[in-house]
């Protein structure tokens, strides 16, 4: 059985359905979805179903993201946030006014479960964003740094790769897992489109939210699978361009 685990979708059906198919995908995988499923481009409530069909199938994690989170609060108030709307979230709510109501209660409840983070046996920590805490995630006082958290990412990027993890001036939050799998900040920042390691830190957000693919890589052995750039498979849309 592989683990595999999946980067920022954002809309992007098409290129979910790629990803799956070119990794050859199974029912023997193990599948850890890293959040921000929704957003970006048109195909939202595709994404949330077939999430939905694979959990039948598959043995499956699913994280929150800060768009999963912010799409539920707008079923849960009907309250539009602006800034929200501008970045995808106007594609996510065109969307589900074309299902029905009891369609939409299963999308909900579905947003509603999702888990702030997963370790695994081997002190594999994946997690959509990041945390704070020196002691480690169980600790973080703001659950909402999870999925909104970019400090983590930043602090990976600016490690001396010389530092040992003796060093008293290594991060001490670093040192309580073996690896740290994370989405979020889409490494279109750095000028990148594949999954990037820093430290023990591996960053899967390839920007399909964007001009780039979609990217489901194997936790152990690192080979990776990735969509066609997902503007090109959607190529009447702006994503969130």
């Amino acid at each position: 059985m592989r683990t595999l685990v999946i980067g920022d979708i954002h809309g992007g059906y098409r290129a979910l359905l790629q990803i799956l198919e070119r990794a050859n995908v199974t029912e023997d995988d193990k599948l850890i979805f890293l959040g921000d499923y929704v957003d970006g481009w048109s195909e939202s409530p595709k994404v949330i179903a077939k999430l939905i069909e694979l959990r039948s199938t598959n043995e499956c994690i699913f994280m929150q993201g800060n768009h999963d989170e912010l799409l539920l609060d707008y079923f849960q108030s009907e309250t539009k946030n602006d800034m929200w709307f501008m970045h995808g979230g106007g594609a996510s709510v065109a969307a589900y006014e074309k299902l029905s109501k009891e369609e939409l209660a299963i999308h909900i409840d579905f947003l509603s479960n999702l888990q702030h983070y997963y370790i695994d046996d081997e002190k594999r920590l994946f997690i959509h964003a990041g945390f704070t805490n020196l002691h480690g995630v169980d600790f973080e006082y703001f659950p909402k740094l999870y999925y909104w958290d970019r400090t983590l990412w930043e602090l990976a990027l600016a490690i001396d790769p010389s530092l040992e993890k003796d060093d008293i001036r290594y991060p001490k939050r670093l040192l309580h897992y073996k690896e740290i799998f994370i989405g979020h900040t889409p490494l279109t920042r750095i000028g990148e489109s594949t999954p990037q390691n820093r430290a023990n830190v591996w960053n899967v957000d390839t920007g399909a939210a964007y001009k780039n693919p979609l990217t489901i890589m194997d936790v152990d052995t690192k080979e990776y699978w990735q969509s066609d750039n997902v503007n090109d498979l959607y190529p009447e849309e702006k994503g969130r361009n």
